[in-house]
């Protein structure tokens, strides 16, 4: 029996992480944490009975007590709850599905007490990449990538010699504005963001991969995971998501990992990680497929793509800059308070008037977070 930890536990990565563990026997939910989804939460409280949950503040916190007073769980809050859910004594492996850079100290704590992680919080790599991977070293804990293309990378990679990779091929689908030219996009709706053409996520990262920022951010993470330099990592548009990434090695072979649009595989993967268990759902049909087909990105209609890997290049602090700017401004375009355009300018803007500090403190990361949050409430 696995025993597992799950941070972002009503999110879209975390009910499906317990949709697996759903459909097998030998997985145990110990610890949860939502953020306040207090309904959902004590759903999945009274399916899986962990141990202990968290939800961010004292108000949520005290509605769920009430609500599962009839249980033997413990209810915790704040920063604290977060590091305690995944630090706790039983948990194996911890899948960090919360969005942002609040993700980072728990996941850091979650590595010191010796617990694996299965990754899906992007912010913990793009802005501290640096520490984490050294901590990884030093702990001995493994890394599992939960992202559909950094799972597909880490797939193609096993039992080859990481020293004879020269080029990771990062895919994208190009979401639902592929073609558009930039005019094109003046007009666009929260709604028309919406509506990506393969997969099923939440908000925030839908929106993200209509501008192809979380592209960029994929990029940096990859950068990190695979210890390949930006310049050797290559977006290619695959518009099918069919082939969720590739890598090339040094005699020119060229490898990937093919699979339908579900996230519950990489998902299981990173949890049986180097197992493989069947996975109820479709397969490839490749009589019906009879094509795959890629394009170039069109870094002028998304720049945002292109402010990533000038981030990524400025090192330091400069990933934090443009992480946090990027979450800024969606959010203020999914709450209509800015155009879509609006949000790579928002992004190149805080990251012109950023001065680097190299090699920063966790108290950095989050210095440099809240300084550019309060110039764009200053300036939008």
């Amino acid at each position: 029996m696995k025993k597992i930890a799950v941070l972002g536990s009503t999110g879209s990565i975390g009910t499906q992480t317990l949709e697996v563990a759903r459909q097998n026997g030998d997985l145990e939910i110990v610890s949860l944490a939502a953020g306040s989804n207090i309904e959902k939460l004590e759903e999945q409280i009274r399916e899986f009975h962990p141990r202990l949950a968290a939800v961010w503040s004292e108000p949520a916190a005290k509605e769920l007590r009430q609500r599962v007073g009839d249980l033997d769980v413990k209810v915790v809050t704040g920063m604290e709850g977060l590091v305690e859910v995944c630090t706790h004594p039983q948990a194996e492996i911890v899948v960090t599905a919360i969005v942002g850079m609040i993700g980072i100290i728990p996941t850091i704590e979650a590595m010191k007490a010796g617990k694996d992680i299965a990754l899906a919080n992007k912010e913990t790599l793009v802005t501290a990449g640096h520490m984490i991977i050294l901590l990884a070293k030093e702990t001995g804990v493994k890394i599992l990538p939960v992202d559909s293309e950094h799972s597909a990378i880490f797939q193609c990679l096993q039992g080859e010699d990481r020293a004879e990779l020269t080029k990771i091929l990062l895919t994208a689908s190009g979401g639902p504005f592929r073609g558009k030219k930039r005019g094109e996009l003046k007009d666009i709706r929260v709604e028309d963001a919406l509506k990506h053409p393969n997969w099923a996520m939440g908000r925030k990262i839908t929106i993200d991969s209509s501008t192809l920022v979380n592209k960029g951010l994929e990029m940096m993470e990859a950068k990190w995971l695979f210890g390949v330099e930006p310049k050797d990592i290559q977006i290619v548009i695959q518009p099918k998501s069919i082939i969720h990434s590739m890598v090339e090695f040094a005699d020119g072979a060229v490898m990937a990992q093919l699979g339908t649009p579900d996230m519950k595989l990489p998902i299981q993967y990173a949890l049986y990680y180097p197992k493989r268990r069947f996975l109820p759902g479709e397969r490839l049909d490749f009589w019906r497929l009879k094509e795959i087909t890629f394009e170039k990105p069109d870094l002028e209609t998304f720049q945002g793509l292109k402010l990533a890997f000038d981030a990524a290049a400025a090192g330091g602090t400069m990933p934090t800059v443009y992480n946090a700017a990027n979450e800024r401004a969606v959010s203020k375009f999914l709450d209509r308070k800015i155009a879509y355009l609006e949000i790579p300018e928002i992004i190149r803007a805080c990251m012109e008037i950023h001065v680097v500090t190299a090699n920063p403190t966790v108290e950095q990361i989050l210095e440099t977070e809240q300084a550019v949050y309060e110039f764009i409430e200053s300036r939008w």
